[in-house]
């Protein structure tokens, strides 16, 4: 599941820092902004599933690879 999302998120970040450093900081860096952050919610639904409303998530509840992990597992209950 771990690389199932880091794959994921390399390829919206278009970026393999975030498999190298789980704990980058991604809006910091500039690896992910507003538009980024909108394509990663779509493909979490659409690879995952998994619905997430803009309006639920806080930019410090996926601000690295780490907690999009822990988000995502926690979500589906893995």
């Amino acid at each position: 599941m771990e690389e199932k999302i880091l794959d994921m998120l390399a390829e919206v970040c278009e970026d393999d820092m975030v498999r190298e450093d789980r704990g980058v900081r991604l809006f910091e860096t500039g690896l992910l902004d507003s538009l980024t952050f909108a394509e990663l919610l779509f493909e979490i639904e659409d690879r995952f599933g998994l619905i997430l409303s803009p309006s639920e998530i806080e930019r410090e509840d996926v601000d690295t690879p780490d907690k999009i992990i822990g988000l995502i597992q926690g979500r589906l209950g893995r």
